[in-house]
């Protein structure tokens, strides 16, 4: 009985990487639903920055538009201004045609690695801000978030210092939507599911930062 080759695209054979360590594209790996294999080569710590990339064209964008948005719902009367929630959907939204452009054309950078994280999280302090201002949601949930966001930053730098890089846990990953979205259908005037999402968003990443701990500690006692 003869052996059937199998197809370039078959079960069984081996993935062939692109230039750059890339694996090969899928619908699924494209549309961001697989995320398994090894990160691209260019975002790792000894890579350059490669600032001028299409992605981070957007990431750039998104990282303007926080200021427009905090100018505009911190001056509307009760924080609920239209545009301005328009706009913070925007930017959250574009995060995910960063990572879809960037998977697409292969535009992967140390530099993109680095400040989707930051602008996920100043677009949530932001959106924390106006409604603790405008008593959108209970502040003593906001406070936390906020606190949260804030520490992480602070960790991903030591980390950093330290030759350890945080990669987002799962729940850090199922936390986003929820964190994100609080604030969003609270200035909408959803209150009842903002309230859900906030408190949701809140356990996760609690948990979320619970494991970077533990994992950062590791890292830093496996590298003394």
């Amino acid at each position: 009985m003869r052996h059937r080759p199998s197809r370039s695209s078959g079960e069984g054979s081996p993935e062939r990487q692109r230039p750059g360590g890339l694996l090969p594209i899928t619908k699924r790996r494209l549309f961001g639903l697989d995320r398994s294999g090894p990160p691209p080569e260019a975002t790792l710590s000894d890579r350059p920055l490669n600032p001028w990339t299409i992605p981070n064209a957007i990431g750039y964008a998104r990282l303007l538009g926080i200021p427009v948005f905090l100018a505009l719902a911190l001056s509307s009367p009760h924080g609920r201004d239209t545009v301005a929630v328009v706009l913070f959907a925007v930017i959250g939204w574009a995060d995910y045609l960063d990572g879809f452009t960037a998977r697409l054309t292969g535009q992967y950078s140390r530099l993109g690695a680095m400040l989707d994280p930051i602008v996920d999280r100043l677009l949530v302090i932001s959106g924390m801000l106006v409604a603790f201002v405008f008593e959108l949601l209970p502040r003593w949930a906001l406070v936390i978030v906020v606190a949260r966001e804030v520490f992480m930053l602070g960790l991903s730098r030591y980390g950093l210092k330290r030759g350890v890089e945080l990669k987002i846990n799962w729940a850090g990953r199922l936390g986003v939507a929820p964190t994100m979205g609080a604030p969003f259908f609270a200035m909408a005037g959803v209150h009842g599911l903002a309230l859900a999402l906030l408190y949701v968003g809140v356990a996760l990443s609690l948990l979320a930062t619970v494991l970077y701990v533990r994992r950062g500690v590791h890292e830093v006692r496996k590298r003394a």
